[in-house]
């Protein structure tokens, strides 16, 4: 008979249901844990994660600069520094030109074959990877006077520690002016290998620290090693920084950038060269016979 509680057997009988007791539980609980077993821990050696990057960049210019690839990513684009092969067939070289509707015409880096007596270099720059296809498509806007074209993962190391992905393609942009019919030997200035310098279109130095910021970013010998393999430096050179007279005032790392372009060739040699506006307008935009 159960007492005034209505706890009868170790249960709590209310209103003719029996509730389990304290006991009950525990004794089910073991029960469970007993069926179940020892806890299996899953192994995720050799899985990736998912939703990786198909598609990588490889910059030899502009795009080693972070804040520059980032003005079109609109993101934090990490790169890992790396460099392309000799084989690939094509050198660095100032052979693009920008500028041309706006009348301020400059020269930028660009790829274009050999010339008659050039020996092959190679092209150190950075690959960083593009999330997605309107990401790539910011990119082809940005470089529009250029074709992107696919690199053999053979042709491409690292340079550093960080190691380059195991798959996706990687792209380099080449002038659209560059024949990629697979000729190695190219006349100077003709529409199939790019364009060199002139007085109006020359080197600026703001954009030649743009690429020589970021290539110091990856060290001084990453830096030097992209001016010894750069081709086309000339003697149409216009110092346009903000300040050109106290560069140190608004252009970081100015003194680092012009001492190894100062020390380093082959850009040394026309260091010289590379005047203030007022003074490369009077040499070189005054004198009529000065090609345009």
């Amino acid at each position: 008979m159960a007492g005034r509680s209505g706890r009868a057997h170790g249960g709590d009988v209310r209103r003719g249901r029996r509730w389990p007791s304290r006991r009950d539980v525990l004794l089910g609980l073991a029960g469970l844990a007993a069926a179940s077993g020892p806890a299996a821990a899953r192994d995720f050696w050799g899985e990736g994660l998912p939703d990786q990057p198909a598609d990588f960049l490889f910059g030899y210019g502009t795009l080693i600069s972070e804040p520059s690839r980032t003005s079109t990513s609109r993101r934090r684009v990490v790169a890992v520094p790396a460099r392309v092969s000799a084989r690939f067939g094509l050198v660095r070289a100032f052979v693009a030109r920008g500028g041309a509707r706006s009348g301020a015409g400059f020269t930028a880096l660009g790829l274009r074959h050999l010339r008659e007596g050039e020996v092959p270099s190679s092209i150190n720059g950075v690959v960083f990877p593009v999330r997605d296809a309107e990401e790539m498509a910011a990119f082809d806007r940005r470089e529009g006077g250029y074709q992107r074209v696919e690199v053999a993962p053979a042709l491409v190391e690292a340079v550093g520690w960080q190691g380059l992905p195991r798959s996706g393609r990687v792209w380099i942009y080449v002038p659209k002016g560059v024949d990629m019919s697979g000729v190695a030997i190219s006349r100077e200035g003709t529409p199939d290998n790019g364009i060199p310098p002139d007085a109006a279109f020359p080197l600026v130095q703001s954009y030649i620290d743009v690429v020589l910021q970021g290539a110091l970013a990856e060290g001084g010998a990453f830096a030097r090693e992209l001016i010894e393999t750069t081709f086309d430096w000339s003697e149409f050179w216009l110092d346009d920084r903000p300040i050109p007279r106290r560069p140190w005032a608004e252009t970081e790392q100015a003194g680092a950038i012009d001492r190894l372009l100062a020390s380093t060739e082959p850009a040394a040699s026309q260091f010289r060269n590379r005047l203030y506006p007022e003074l490369y307008a009077a040499r070189h935009l005054t004198d009529a016979t000065a090609p345009r």
